[in-house]
């Protein structure tokens, strides 16, 4: 759904369209709070692990926006054309991507669970 804004800045108006392209729900915004002693957290280890390898040029890019369900392949697999790499899901709807060549997958640049926009990397195929 697309929709329009107006906003201004610095006493400028601007005219802003923006596409919604998720379910994203919204959650009231309370005033920031400052607690009296707030307790100093403990710093969190990152549980996931980066991507095996920087997106180059040549990694296939999203067709939409959505969420990988399921990654079907690994680093160093040998794979064919056509050969489904991944499960997608958009719009409710789970759509595999397949390899657009024979070749090697040198990269995988996201994650299971990981939400994706149209252009973004997700894999590379040497």
């Amino acid at each position: 759904m697309l929709r329009k804004f107006k906003i201004s800045i610095d006493g400028k108006e601007y005219l802003v369209e923006m596409e919604e392209v998720g379910g994203v729900s919204q959650a009231p915004i309370a005033a920031p709070v400052t607690p009296a002693a707030a307790p100093t957290p403990e710093p969190v280890e990152q549980a996931t692990p980066p991507a095996s390898t920087p997106a180059g040029n040549d990694a296939m890019p999203s067709p939409m926006p959505g969420t990988i369900l399921n990654i079907l392949v690994s680093v160093g697999d040998t794979v064919q054309e056509n050969q489904p790499l991944m499960i997608l899901e958009a719009m409710k709807m789970e759509n595999e991507i397949v390899a657009g060549k024979t070749g090697t997958v040198t990269g995988i640049h996201v994650q299971q669970g990981d939400m994706v926009n149209p252009g973004e990397p997700l894999i590379t195929i040497g």
